[in-house]
């Protein structure tokens, strides 16, 4: 008898040893969803704008769920340097990518050998996906940088040498060639015709299109993809990576959503966008997987103004809320966007940080919460949000760089902004090369008093900006803005952006 109980007490044991086990490995590994949109103003999102003229119920929903940022920063003003810093912690144009973005066929920017938080992840007990846009580059099999390609041979560089054991998407922006659905590393539709739109909104760039391709079914086939990644039940965490083409043109809402805004067709885009991300959410708890997954939801840079920003600000609505400039422009409504993470029981409900953070932090974000050890030569630009979102221990971003379409920095410390450029930049006024004369070469701004950026305090305020501007460049030089060994700085002739500093 005395045996029989010491028995069941030992497998009693054993269960809740078992059990114990499980628990907390699903507590600290939980499952990644990381959903980014595709030129998704700030003031896009009604959480962060309460008049706004478009209700993203679902995405709103997210936030009263988990936190939301109001201080978060794209990479830089336009989507390829941005997704290289999502995957990588460190900002593009430490590599290869000095200004503007990857077109229809060039090489990978992503450096071989370099970590990535797929590959990380991967090497962490992670099963790893990439269903969307891609825009970093792939080897296109005799590529010359252009057009023809022989689509029957594999890529020699995909998402797949990047840590994702799984991709589906397209190569680019859903508005450049080639239009063709790559799955792990092969082109699933031949290239059969050459497809054009003129329309006002519904426009893409001239160029060849897979037999299975239709622009306006990439988004939802995007979504059905990823609900299908989701309901496969794997015995491991997972890392799914979501970038959308959306509201990215050719802006095309779907009948359910045209309409829906009253606003424009932008708007209806927009509302597309936030119903297909209900639906994710609800296969993710259909599938009894939202306790222990973390959600994040953001933007690659802010709206673009071929968004029709003029006609939707007439009616009151402004994508880039009180902030300066749009997509493209080193001014805050260029990079400012929207950014909201959902852990179910480990972050603040409703929560709000103000602190500035980047969208390179999520490599580091990771490593800590799994605690992992980062190497010198990885996320150099990265720092872990861990401690915001936990109030526990001390976030250490001290800066940020801040990076334009066409090549300006602008350096972020506290309430104050330095830009090393006399205009936007980008594609809002003043443009570069095109100030007008008398134009200040530097611009400085302290944000918490002039949030739109319109007090050019650089000559009144010269013992700041020369103290910001060294510090910008001991960064640059370093190779890293994050503690750790220097990495190597390559010196670039004749690069605009950084002309300051070799003159210094």
């Amino acid at each position: 008898m005395k045996d029989s109980l010491r028995s069941l007490l030992k497998l009693a044991f054993l269960s809740l040893l078992i059990f114990t086990n499980v628990a907390c490995k699903s507590s600290t590994q939980p499952n990644v969803i990381y959903i980014l949109a595709d030129d998704l103003g700030i003031g896009d999102v009604s959480a962060y704008n309460p008049d706004s003229k478009i209700k993203t119920q679902h995405i709103d929903q997210l936030a009263a769920e988990g936190v939301r940022f109001t201080d978060a920063h794209s990479g830089s003003a336009v989507c390829t340097p941005t997704r290289y810093g999502i995957l990588t912690g460190r900002y593009s144009w430490r590599g290869s990518l000095k200004k503007g973005v990857t077109w229809s066929y060039d090489k990978p920017i992503i450096e071989e050998g370099r970590l990535t938080v797929a590959q990380m992840l991967q090497d962490n007990g992670y099963e790893t996906a990439c269903i969307g846009k891609w825009h970093l580059g792939m080897n296109w099999a005799d590529s010359t940088g252009k057009w023809p390609v022989d689509f029957d041979k594999p890529l020699v560089n995909s998402p797949n040498s990047n840590g994702f054991d799984y991709f589906f998407g397209i190569p680019a922006s859903l508005d450049i060639p080639p239009y063709v659905y790559v799955e792990n590393g092969h082109v699933t539709g031949q290239p059969n015709r050459l497809t054009e739109d003129k329309s006002d909104y519904g426009w893409w760039r001239l160029g060849p299109t897979g037999e299975d391709f239709e622009h306006t079914e990439v988004l939802p086939t995007f979504f059905e993809k990823a609900k299908n990644f989701i309901a496969q039940k794997l015995e491991k965490p997972f890392f799914l990576y979501l970038p959308l083409s959306a509201p990215h043109t050719p802006i095309l809402p779907d009948t359910e959503s045209r309409g829906g805004s009253k606003l424009s067709e932008y708007g209806d885009f927009v509302l597309m966008v936030d119903k297909l991300v209900g639906d994710l959410l609800a296969e993710l708890k259909a599938q009894g997987l939202d306790e222990n997954t973390l959600i994040i939801f953001t933007s690659d840079n802010g709206c673009a103004p071929y968004a029709d920003t003029e006609g939707m600000e007439a009616q009151g609505h402004f994508s880039s809320l009180n902030y300066r400039g749009y997509k493209a422009d080193i001014y805050e409504g260029g990079h400012r966007i929207p950014l909201i993470m959902k852990w179910a029981d480990h972050f603040e409900e409703g929560g709000v940080i103000s602190e500035t953070n980047c969208l390179t932090d999520f490599m580091a974000t990771m490593a800590d919460l799994l605690k992992i050890k980062l190497p010198d030569n990885a996320a150099e630009d990265s720092f872990s949000l861990m401690p915001l979102l936990t109030k526990e221990g001390e976030f250490k971003r001290e800066s940020t760089i801040h990076h334009s379409v066409n090549g300006n920095f602008a350096y972020r410390k506290g309430d104050w902004k330095l830009i090393m450029a006399p205009g936007s930049g980008g594609w809002s006024f003043p443009k570069p090369g095109q100030e007008p004369e008398g134009t200040p070469e530097f611009q400085l701004y302290n944000l918490k008093d002039d949030i739109a950026e319109t007090k050019n305090l650089a000559k009144q305020d010269t013992l700041r900006f020369q103290e910001l501007k060294s510090e910008l460049g001991i960064e640059i030089r370093n190779g890293r803005s994050n503690p750790g060994i220097a990495q190597p700085y390559v010196k670039v002739d004749n690069w605009p952006g950084l002309a300051w500093l070799e003159l210094e």
